[in-house]
């Protein structure tokens, strides 16, 4: 073997760069396990003893490491091993166009904007792609362009778009101003970010969506992080109408509009030119005031806002007050000039929070002339079109100073002061994603997916060498490196573990041994012709090399897919295989030969059995192909029965590919999901008072369900989450423990939402086409892959086919489990991954195959192509046996330990590797032996 030196330089140089990026972790666990011990057991206490361990340093000679600097580079964890949040954010394209045309009222730019709208819902491409199309169609026959006045060739833009600037080169402008907005909003959330002390927080852009990717480890409020971030921090001032000009105008526009009067609503102790309404019959008044007919109504008042209350006053925290404030043609607010806000928390002189205003700049006089016009009058301070104050003007304010009244408690206005001064945002954002996972459920995944690996782990290393001896002995050697390697490239280059990734590491082990056992079975042969330990462990090693790079690759060019398509966890997942891959063909290939030719050089004995399995798999003579046609009637049957299921039972289709909002909810017994359901469909009831669709189901056998629902999906407003879970806690308050309160149910703490999920209609169909995208790109891939190392289509068809079938077959399996088995049967993100999974395990069995008949179509020109295609796969049998029961016993161990978040992604591999076996043997091998036959030259006949 050439180049020993280098691959013994490149271990060890790999083993301390790993060695390296996985000490601080070591080193933090060993701090936090102390402060546990130490401590007594409150989270206060555990702070405070650490903060005492973290003055102490570990020396490392080149290097020292203290707590605080060891926890910024340990393993990361995502949010279903450590709980935390995961957030997409979309900046409005929409509202950034309106915004650079200056709110242009141009029919032709308003029409193409309306049926952009409608296009993006039923396309892939971005906002403003989708924008300069729907304006080229909007425009024929008019005379409007871009650059035109009343467009983007404003006054705004008169520095970089004018009358006369081609439409090419404007909408290279435009695209650079939205793409400098977009950056501009992803430093608005870093910086919001950073000042509320998120630790290891991630932000990053999506492509050019305008949408924006933000993890948050450990974080347990969800509803504040919400708020902080969808908050665009636009600032305004108002003046705020007469009572009695208030009242009138609100009175006149609702006439005939709605079932009651507006007025009807109207109640509590309101002054000034608001009134006072409920709460509970805001909705009714919401959809009185955003009906058409209204705003019509509204006559000479037709410019007013009419805005909420942020919160109930303290006095009357069953009524919300409705401001309506004197607004005007250009949409403009009492300041208009440009200058900058400083905002602080401060205290009054009864000790009550309150937010300090400080002017800068143009805005100090421009206040003071304000004021100054306004004295006898209220100015309402409006953050995000909700009123936290208004106050009455009692004299000018000369020198820029104001204060925000609105009943916080210190952590709201602290939020409020961090998102001012973080900056506000070029436009409104909304979250289209979300995932959030409690730490009890975080630390129960990391149990059960440690569980699983540990037990899987052990019981290969077992079989490895119950069944090849010394050579299993070195072939546990490679593997453990290769965890050691996988594990420590993920730390030092950032990536993020996850339950998902647990299990791609354990799935690249049983890869990383059927690489062994293809060098090993393929020794075995040479040894059965009598060659010499030394001859036969050269020319075998030779002839695996090509069928563990085939394998392997094909898995890759999956593994692949799935970086580019997945996201979050599954992307996790295909990070870890991808690492895998690269590391098992460096471990098996290299690592174990060079222990085996060290073991021959020293002219010790080296087994590839033990005297158990010594003979297992020797001349095995069964006739495949024989009996292909039986396998093509039985798996078309099968396939018509899966068919059918599909098209009439149908698939149950997660939150990802509809759209919607779950949540994992643990409660005090065992659920009644009839009952469940029932509660709380009577309280998810629309503005027509008609039921949304809930759905409520098991989880396992604990005390826990999963409740699934499309109330309110298409509303982006920050208060629905609260909403939404605050009806899940009245709809089950009959199942929650007696002293239950909603703070610690919304937090998962004890009980209550331990984890939820929310999925966008937009982002749904994404993940529909990404999906089915990621499955035509992987056939592709493999078909042109495979056409290229064997040089003939057939194989490539025969492959393929296979694939599809195997495909096939598990999308039925799930469609005629749903319901029948204790489990999420979803089709989902993961279940996509896990048919994609299938895909590179089944080709890679399927490359054995194919490789070993390439080489005996060599070896033996004259035997006939029936024979070669037997005798092919009955040598690889041992190989195809023991990898998969190896890779089986693993998904089965994942299956039972690894907890529910991984069961039905398990099931899905489980049916699917079971079937790709089948596949590989009785559809590829036998399509290709068809497909072939007859066309090869010097061949026997059959």
């Amino acid at each position: 073997m050439q180049g020993k030196g280098i691959i013994i330089t490149v271990a060890v140089v790999l083993g301390l760069l790993c060695l390296s990026a996985l000490i601080p972790t070591a080193y933090v666990m060993m701090k936090e396990n102390k402060a546990c011990e130490l401590s007594d057991g409150s989270d206060a206490s555990i702070n405070k003893h650490l903060e005492t361990l973290s003055k102490d340093t570990l020396n490392l000679g080149i290097t020292s490491l203290n707590y605080y600097d060891a926890k910024k580079k340990e393993v990361k964890l995502g949010l279903d091993l450590k709980g935390g949040m995961n957030v997409m954010l979309e900046v409005s394209v929409k509202d950034l166009l309106l915004n650079l045309a200056d709110k242009s009222q141009n029919e032709v730019f308003r029409k193409a904007l309306a049926n952009t709208d409608t296009a993006v819902r039923n396309s892939q491409g971005d906002y403003l792609t989708e924008f300069f199309k729907e304006f080229d169609k909007a425009k024929a026959g008019s005379n409007t362009t871009l650059s035109s006045f009343d467009v983007f060739g404003n006054r705004k833009n008169a520095e970089k778009i004018n009358q006369s600037t081609p439409e090419e080169d404007a909408k290279k402008v435009i695209t650079e101003e939205i793409t400098s907005s977009i950056n501009q909003a992803y430093e608005v959330f870093r910086t919001r970010l950073d000042r509320f002390g998120s630790t290891q927080p991630n932000v990053q852009k999506v492509g050019n969506t305008g949408r924006i990717l933000v993890e948050m480890p450990g974080i347990t409020d969800s509803e504040r992080i919400e708020k902080l971030l969808q908050s665009s921090a636009k600032l305004e001032f108002w003046r705020v109408m007469t009572q009695q000009n208030a009242a009138s105008a609100l009175v006149g526009a609702g006439k005939g509009v709605g079932t009651k009067p507006i007025e009807s609503y109207f109640t509590g102790n309101a002054s000034g030119g608001t009134v006072s309404v409920k709460i509970s019959d805001t909705a009714a008044v919401n959809s009185i005031i955003n009906n058409p007919t209204f705003r019509s109504n509204l006559g000479v008042n037709k410019y007013a806002k009419i805005l909420w209350a942020a919160k109930p006053d303290v006095k009357q925290p069953k009524y919300l007050d409705l401001y309506v404030l004197e607004g005007n043609a250009k949409d403009e607010n009492l300041l208009n000039k440009d200058g900058k806000i400083n905002a602080d928390v401060e205290f009054n002189e009864f000790n009550q929070v309150g937010i300090g205003m400080t002017m800068k700049g143009s805005l100090i006089s421009q206040w003071a002339e304000v004021t100054n016009k306004s004295i006898g009058r209220q100015i309402a301070i409006v953050l995000d079109g909700l009123v936290y104050s208004a106050p009455n003007v009692n004299s000018a304010i000369e020198e820029g100073r104001s204060r925000i009244d609105g009943n916080f408690s210190r952590q709201e206005a602290k939020d409020l002061v961090d998102v001012l001064g973080a900056g506000k945002l070029p436009a409104s954002a909304k979250i289209v994603q979300s995932d959030v996972v409690g730490p009890s459920l975080g630390q129960e995944a990391i149990d059960a997916g440690l569980l699983s690996m540990v037990i899987a782990f052990i019981v290969i290393l077992f079989w490895m060498i119950f069944y090849y001896g010394r050579a299993g002995f070195y072939a546990n050697i490679a593997v453990i490196l290769n965890l050691f390697f996988i594990i420590g490239i993920m730390v030092s280059f950032g990536f993020t573990l996850t339950l998902p990734g647990i299990a791609g590491i354990i799935l690249t082990m049983g890869m990383a041994v059927d690489a062994n056992i293809i060098t090993f079975e393929r020794i075995k042969d040479e040894l059965r012709k009598g060659l010499s330990v030394k001859e036969a462990e050269s020319i075998g090693t030779k002839h695996a090399l090509t069928a563990i790079i085939d394998g392997n690759v094909t898995t890759l060019i999956v593994a692949i897919i799935l970086c580019i398509f997945g996201t979050g966890p599954i992307q996790g997942f295909a990070v870890t295989l991808t690492i895998g891959i690269a590391c098992t063909l460096f471990t098996a290939i290299l690592i174990t030969r060079l222990l085996m030719e060290k073991r021959i050089k020293e002219e010790k004995p080296l087994a590839f059995s033990t005297s158990i399995t010594k003979h297992w798999f020797e001349n095995v003579r069964f006739n495949w192909m024989d009996n292909r046609k039986y396998a093509y009637m039985f798996s078309i049957a099968l396939m018509v029965i899966c068919i059918g299921f599909i098209a009439f039972k149908g698939l149950n289709f997660g939150i990802d590919f509809t759209g919607g909002r779950t949540y994992e909810v643990k409660i005090a017994q065992a659920p009644n999901t009839p009952e469940i359901t029932e509660n709380l469909r009577k309280l998810f009831l629309d503005e027509k008072g008609n039921e949304s669709s809930v759905e409520v189901k098991t989880i396992g056998n604990d005390n826990k369900v999963k409740i699934t629902t499309k109330y309110k999906i298409d509303n982006d407003d920050a208060s629905v989450e609260s909403e939404v879970k605050q009806k899940l806690f009245k709809g089950l308050q009959n199942v929650l423990p007696a002293n239950s309160n909603y703070q610690d149910f919304s937090k998962g703490n004890g009980y209550g939402i331990e984890a939820s999920r929310k999925v966008g209609p937009t982002v749904a169909d994404d993940i529909k086409i990404d999906g089915l995208k990621a499955f035509l790109l992987a056939l592709a891939g493999i078909f042109l892959y495979i056409l290229i190392r064997f040089n003939k289509w057939q194989f490539s068809l025969g492959g393929v086919t296979a694939l599809f079938h195997d495909a096939i077959i598990v999308i039925g399996a799930f469609s005629i489990s749903y319901g029948l088995l204790p489990m999420h049967l979803e089709v989902d993100q993961a279940f996509i991954a896990a048919i994609l999974t299938i895909i590179g395990y089944s080709i890679n069995d399927t490359v054995i195959v194919y490789d070993r008949i390439r080489e005996n179509l060599h070896l033996h020109p004259t035997d006939s192509l029936k024979k070669v295609v037997d005798d092919s796969i009955n040598q690889t049998l041992g190989r195809t046996l023991n990898t998969v029961a190896t890779v089986l016993f693993v998904i089965i161990v994942i299956f039972i330990f690894g907890g529910n978040g991984l069961r039905s992604f398990m099931f899905a591999l489980l049916i699917g590797i079971g079937f790709g076996t089948y596949s590989s043997i009785f559809v590829a091998s036998a399509l290709t032996y068809d497909f072939l036959k007859g066309k090869l030259k010097n061949r026997l006949p059959e």
